[in-house]
C-alpha cells in the first residue's frame, strides 16, 4: 500500500471528517472510497465511448428487426 500526502482546504477537511464519522469509517476509508467511485465513473465513460466507436447502425437494425412486433404485457406498459 502507498502513502500519499494531500493538501486540502480546511473546510473540505472538516466536511470529510464529518461525513466519515457519519458513515462510521475512517477518513482514509472515506477518501479511498470517494477516489474509487470517481475512477469507476471515468473508466465507465471511457469504456462506453470505446464501445460506441465500435458500434454499427446496420448491425443494430438487423438485430432489432428480429424482435417481434407485439404489444407489451400489461405489467410492462407505462
Amino acid at each position: 500500500m502507498s502513502t500519499l500526502s494531500v493538501r486540502l482546504p480546511e473546510s473540505l477537511h472538516k466536511k470529510i471528517k464529518e461525513l466519515a464519522e457519519q458513515e462510521g469509517v475512517s477518513m482514509n476509508q472515506f477518501i479511498t472510497l470517494a477516489v474509487s467511485e470517481k475512477m469507476s465513473a471515468l473508466l465507465t465513460v471511457d469504456y462506453l465511448k470505446d464501445r460506441a466507436e465500435k458500434a454499427s447502425r446496420q448491425q443494430f437494425d438487423e438485430i432489432m428487426n428480429q424482435v417481434p412486433d407485439v404489444e407489451p404485457e400489461d405489467y410492462d406498459k407505462l
